[in-house]
């Protein structure tokens, strides 16, 4: 069986550069009893009486270090110290006690990107809460579902929102407080008014930390459970890995709903002591301004795409950088080659995801493999298996399962489901398809939602996108499946072209056909101004698959379909008459409904499709009426 346990050797440290550049403090907090307050909290750093609190955030009581920047480059940049961060969230915690907030109760924020939201995340920390971020895009029917299934003790969302969520909370028996973008609200009133808090609830290791819900891409939203031990394990290889100390000056323009831009961001510089340029938003001049006096950068794909379309992104703007890192989606490796061309850096990409945190990563000392992903963290252990279950060797793509500190607890209140994606021995079936190299780098490959099989035979999309993004002129594509009667799925390739080149589709057409057998073909190509993503940057296959789905007209018949987050589409509508269309339709509803279950084997799918397909098109003679 593939199972890379990854022994991290060890690693040299390296003198860096840091920049004394002072940015003027503006950020006005009210201390109580705070000599009080580090007495007691050097107390709890020998005693560890709250997992991650304790880890992250005590030991920083007194820390006069710069913490947070914000608007660092603008014309009003403020500093925000490690010890008046603490402070600030000692605060917090006091508000979210007086709202009835008790150790394990779920706190829900669906709010602007702000150092108050950080502070919350922490406070939550301190009396022993659940913190439960949510996208700031969720619309009030999503909000529902959520809020409806955590059951919070506390809401947290921006004022403009309060009463559209307000019945909603009030269902759920939670408090509501606002917070705005600009630090004003009702949870910031009652902050500024309160005073810091001095007692840690005790937490464990396997106690809830954090609840984040998945993207729902195969039905409803799942919470995933994660622990403090899940938290604090990952951060800690993390730090470790790439080499994160209290030298170090991050660039943070990631959301803080996400496990990147939170987790993988936020504790890891907590725990090392790193200084953080927190910006709102993904700014592109702001960004290149902070490079010469930063030497971390963590983003998405999209980030490096865009900093390579100016002309700023040079050697030397990029000089005082230590380390790039990309996670959150694929890295073309045409982007990868491109970075490292331009400013002398290599990208550091990694992989991860809400159940698991991050469980690889390429070296910061060693090859950087464009295409891949890296080896396995410290303590995390990763194989590849095949439909059944069964081991596969090196060189297979295979589905890749998890096991080790990092891995979630569950899903809340799933679990059936989590018994069925948690194996026995403790591995997490991910849904990704991966592949391990001869050095033991790991590739992913696509989702296994997003294999296609198309007349009986299995497509995986990532390989046509390889061949397709490799051609000049292309930028970036993507392949999807879609229903269709003679196949079941039928490949269409969505592309997105670069307007200085001139590429046609049939020059793509030309280089797929000549380096891909004929069954992966795309049978239609679609060329788009950009491909639908989310807000991490990752590109939403479903979207395009539901735009790409229109009936065959020329066909004597087929299925349209309701392309909507269901687990199966729904038949509306047959095209073409006669008497035997009803039972076409049949045909197609059936092995369209086999296509959407778990996968098996070649040669029971086509005696299953074949079956029902004789039943249906061949219908016994109704007799006389």
């Amino acid at each position: 069986m593939v199972n890379y346990l990854y022994d991290l050797k060890k690693i040299e440290k390296k003198p860096r550069t840091v920049c004394s550049r002072k940015i003027r403090s503006s950020f006005k907090i009210r201390r109580v009893q705070s000599n009080c307050f580090r007495r007691i909290a050097k107390g709890r750093a020998r005693e560890m009486t709250n997992h991650l609190y304790d880890a992250l955030l005590a030991h920083h009581v007194g820390n006069t270090r710069c913490f947070l920047m914000l608007n660092a480059t603008g014309t009003d940049p403020q500093e925000i110290s490690f010890d008046a961060f603490v402070s600030r969230a000692g605060q917090l915690a006091t508000v979210l006690i007086d709202n009835g907030v008790c150790p394990g109760d779920r706190v829900v924020v669906q709010a602007p990107k702000s150092a108050e939201m950080l502070a919350l995340y922490a406070a939550t920390l301190q009396v022993g809460a659940v913190f439960l971020p949510l996208n700031t895009g969720y619309t009030k029917d999503e909000l529902t579902y959520f809020i409806t299934d955590s059951t919070p003790r506390l809401l947290v969302c921006e004022g403009e929102k309060q009463d559209a969520l307000r019945p909603v909370s009030k269902a759920a028996g939670a408090s509501l407080l606002t917070l705005n973008k600009d630090g004003t609200g009702t949870l910031c009133d009652a902050m500024n008014a309160a005073a810091v808090l001095e007692k840690v609830t005790p937490r464990g290791p396997d106690d809830l930390a954090a609840l984040l819900y998945t993207s729902g891409t195969t039905g409803r939203s799942k919470g995933a459970m994660l622990t403090h031990n899940n938290l604090l394990s990952n951060a800690r290889a993390l730090t470790k890995v790439w080499e994160i100390t209290e030298h170090d000056t991050l660039i943070h323009a990631l959301p803080i709903f996400h496990t990147h831009g939170l987790f993988v961001a936020m504790n890891t510089a907590l725990l090392a002591g790193v200084r953080v340029n927190f910006m709102d938003t993904f700014d592109l001049d702001a960004i290149l301004d902070a490079m010469p006096s930063s030497t971390l950068m963590m983003g998405v794909p999209t980030f490096y795409t865009r900093l390579l379309a100016s002309d700023r992104l040079t050697k030397a703007q990029a000089a005082h950088m230590r380390l790039f890192i990309s996670g959150s989606a694929p890295l073309l490796a045409e982007t990868h080659e491109a970075f490292t061309a331009r400013t002398g850096h290599y990208i550091l990409e990694r992989y991860g995801m809400t159940e698991t945190n991050m469980s690889t990563s390429n070296p910061y000392d060693g090859a950087r493999k464009p295409g891949t992903v890296g080896t396995p963290l410290p303590g995390v252990e990763v194989r590849l298996s095949d439909a059944t279950g069964a081991a596969l060797s090196q060189g297979e793509v295979g589905m890749i399962e998890i096991r080790g500190p990092n891995v979630f607890k569950g899903y809340w209140n799933m679990p059936e489901k989590t018994a069925e994606e948690i194996r026995d021995d403790g591995f997490f079936i991910t849904g990704d398809l991966g592949q391990f190299d001869a050095d033991g780098y790991l590739s992913i490959v696509g989702r296994q939602k997003d294999l296609i099989i198309t007349g009986g035979y299995n497509v995986y999309p990532k390989e046509i996108e390889d061949v397709i993004n490799d051609i000049a002129g292309v930028v970036e594509s993507a392949v999807v499946g879609v229903p269709h009667a003679d196949f079941g799925e039928m490949i269409i390739a969505a592309v997105v072209l670069d307007t200085h080149h001139h590429v046609t589709e049939a020059d793509i057409k030309a280089e797929v056909e000549s380096k891909l057998a004929r069954f992966k073909h795309p049978r239609s190509y679609r060329m788009l101004e950009g491909l639908p993503r989310n807000t991490m940057g990752k590109v939403q296959k479903k979207c395009s698959a539901r735009q790409f789905h229109q009936p065959r007209l020329n066909q004597p018949w087929c299925l349209q379909t309701i392309a909507n987050t269901s687990r199966s589409a729904q038949p509306i509508r047959c095209h073409a008459g006669g008497s035997r269309t009803r039972h076409q339709c049949n045909a197609a509803k059936a092995f369209h409904s086999i296509l959407k279950r778990q996968r098996t084997t070649q040669s029971d799918f086509l005696r299953r499709y074949r079956a029902i397909h004789r039943h249906h098109l061949n219908p016994p003679k109704p007799g006389p009426v």
